[in-house]
C-alpha cells in the first residue's frame, strides 16, 4: 500500500518523519511518499482529501473532520511558547490592534490564536518565510512568525510584541495546540491505526537516534546552525509528540471551543467527542 504524507518543510516535521523517509523502520506492506508543502497549502489540500496522511493546523481540523481523524501522535504544541507577534519598532499591544498584521495563513493556528488574543484585527496573508524579513524591511509594521523564526528573531533586529504560546498558557494553564497529523477515514479503522503506529514508531526512532535525524532535519532549517536546529526540534518533537496526553487533548478541545465561541470554528462540531487514533 502506497501512502502519501503531506508535511511542512521545517526541521521538526523532517525530524519526525525521518525514519519513514529513509526506511529505517519496518512498515510491512505500507510504503510512504513524502510531499513537502507549507502548512496553509496542506490545510487547503486536506479539504480535497488529496493525501492519506497530512500535517494540518488544529485551527483547520474542523473543516476536514468528516474525512480525517486526528492521530494521537505527531502533535506540534507550544509548551509555554508558540507563534510570535513581532514588529520593526517597539509598540504596545493596544497599538498593534490598530495595525495591519502579516500572517502565514487564515487556516493556521497562529491566526486563530492571534484573534483570540487581540480580537478582530486587520491581517494580510504572506508566505511564512517572508514575514520576518518583510517586517524587518518595513513592508509590514507587524507579523506573526512561526517555525525557526521563533528562535532567530532576536538576531534579526525586530521586537517581540507578544508570544502567543505564553499568552495561551497564562490564560488556560495548557500548551498551545498548533499542528497535528491526520489520517483519511476512508482507509478504514484498522489501516488508520497501523498508519498511526508507523508514524509513532518513526517519532520514537528519531528521538532515540537523534544525530542522523537532526542532520537530516537541518536541511529544512533555512540556514540555522546545529544548536538552533537541536533547540527548535526539541521544542516541537518530544514526549508530547509521541502522545498528546490528557492535557494535550484537553488543550485541543479548548482551543477549538474558543474558536467556536468567536465564530471562527463550525459550531456543529461536537468538540467533546473528538477521538484521537491510537489514544
Amino acid at each position: 500500500m502506497h501512502i502519501r504524507v503531506g508535511h511542512s518543510p521545517d526541521p521538526d516535521d523532517a525530524f519526525m518523519f525521518h525514519a519513514l523517509t529513509t526506511g529505517s523502520i519496518d512498515t510491512g506492506e505500507r510504503t510512504y511518499e513524502h510531499i513537502l508543502l507549507d502548512i496553509q497549502t496542506l490545510n487547503e489540500k486536506a479539504k480535497k482529501c488529496e493525501y492519506e496522511i497530512s500535517a494540518v493546523s488544529i485551527h483547520s481540523y474542523p473543516e476536514i473532520a468528516d474525512d480525517y481523524s486526528l492521530m494521537n501522535c505527531g502533535a506540534s504544541m507550544g509548551e509555554g511558547y508558540g507563534p510570535m507577534l513581532i514588529s520593526k519598532e517597539a509598540i504596545t499591544i493596544d497599538d498593534a490592534k490598530k495595525m495591519k498584521i502579516a500572517i502565514p495563513g487564515l487556516g493556521t493556528s497562529a491566526y486563530l490564536s492571534l484573534i483570540l488574543a487581540l480580537g478582530d484585527v486587520d491581517v494580510e496573508v504572506v508566505p511564512f518565510d517572508e514575514i520576518l524579513p518583510r517586517v524587518r524591511a518595513g513592508d509590514f509594521e507587524l507579523g506573526v512568525i512561526i517555525h525557526e523564526g521563533q528562535l532567530t528573531w532576536k538576531d534579526e533586529g525586530v521586537n517581540l510584541v507578544l508570544d502567543l504560546g505564553v499568552w495561551w498558557n497564562e490564560k488556560t494553564g495548557l500548551p498551545l495546540p498548533l499542528g497535528g497529523n491526520v489520517v483519511r477515514r476512508d482507509l478504514g479503522e484498522e489501516v488508520c491505526r497501523k498508519i498511526s503506529d508507523d508514524v509513532k514508531a518513526s517519532i520514537i526512532h528519531s528521538l532515540e537516534n537523534p544525530d542522523s535525524a537532526l542532520e537530516f532535519a537541518k536541511k529544512w532549517g533555512r540556514g540555522i546552525d546545529d544548536d538552533t536546529n537541536r533547540e527548535f526540534v526539541g521544542m516541537y518533537v518530544n514526549e508530547r509528540t509521541i502522545d498528546y496526553g490528557d492535557d494535550g487533548r484537553e488543550a485541543v478541545r479548548l482551543f477549538l471551543k474558543e474558536g467556536q465561541r468567536i465564530g471562527m470554528i463550525r459550531d456543529d462540531l461536537d468538540v467533546n467527542s473528538l477521538k484521537f487514533i491510537g489514544e
